[in-house]
């Protein structure tokens, strides 16, 4: 498929039509003014960073408990992050990971399959992945790249699609069944949110890198995108492997959320209850957040 890789674009944002140039310096107003409170995000403001910084700190330090209980009994925690682009995966995965040994605690994420790959069963080049006895596996975007981006984009066929929404709840229960420690996140954010982290890759010299070719051809798939999402959600919302739904137009209630769920979902020693927190519900629940 090739990729089509215009720079201004025109857009349906709530039933406007407007133009939108990501090479344009200038970030527009409709955009900066909505940008926090787009997708409906519950907060006016992003949560101060002296109060994010100790309670990070504090859930940092939780993780690292929980890292030595998993390696001392041998089980294991296995977590995919999946999310609209710039949703904030990245960073919430390094804040996880950050003080973690990194000798049993490992980040996927994994290229374009190569030729071999894309021969083999789908799922083949993640299972290899999968964490050892003790160990801790994050992937950065996983299986679940054939439930949304391949069939927007193009990169399957229907039948493909059709046949991984079929398979992959009963993947997901061999895991469950395995006994690791299983979770799955959705980061999602307002779609003037999405263009303005969009237009602030563009134009930070230190975050070019993070602006593909594919986060330009997507920005009129908007659209797209949702339906696909809303049905993976349908498909695979199970008991045993449930979704968790992050509103992320503020990254930082975004990771401490995603923390606090995991450590609070899971018995270590030396768990301090009160060190970790209570989830805010207007920011991490289930998919029904999103309808």
């Amino acid at each position: 498929m090739d990729i089509d890789q215009s720079r201004a674009v025109e857009l349906d944002i709530k039933g406007k039509k407007r133009i939108f140039n990501i090479d344009d310096p200038e970030l527009p107003d409709w955009v900066e003014e909505k940008a926090l409170s787009s997708g409906g995000y519950p907060y006016e403001d992003k949560l101060k960073r002296e109060t994010y910084d100790k309670q990070m700190h504090a859930l940092q330090v939780e993780m690292v408990k929980l890292q030595y209980s998993l390696q001392s009994t041998g089980k294991r925690m296995m977590a995919l992050f999946e999310g609209r682009d710039a949703a904030g995966k990245g960073g919430t995965i390094f804040n996880l990971h950050s003080y973690l040994n990194p000798r049993s605690a490992h980040i996927v994420a994994l290229a374009k399959p190569t030729d071999k790959e894309t021969g083999q069963w789908y799922f083949q080049r993640y299972v290899t992945h999968f964490p050892s006895a003790g160990e801790i596996t994050l992937f950065d975007r996983s299986w679940y790249n054939r439930a949304v981006v391949e069939p927007v984009m193009g990169f399957c066929t229907i039948e493909q699609y059709r046949d991984f929404i079929k398979t992959v709840p009963h993947i997901e229960q061999m895991i469950v069944d395995d006994g690791i420690h299983f979770f799955k996140f959705w980061l999602d954010i307002g779609h003037e949110m999405q263009l303005k982290r969009f237009h602030d890759r563009r134009h930070d010299p230190l975050k070019t890198w993070k602006l593909s070719p594919m986060d330009i051809a997507g920005l009129p798939k908007w659209d797209d995108y949702t339906a696909k999402r809303d049905a993976m959600l349908d498909k695979t919302h199970k008991d045993e492997s449930p979704w968790t739904v992050v509103l992320s137009n503020d990254k930082r209630r975004a990771r401490i959320n995603v923390l606090r769920h995991i450590l609070r979902s899971i018995d270590y020693v030396g768990r301090d209850l009160d060190a970790i927190g209570e989830i805010d519900d207007k920011v991490l629940g289930g998919p029904k957040m999103l309808r």
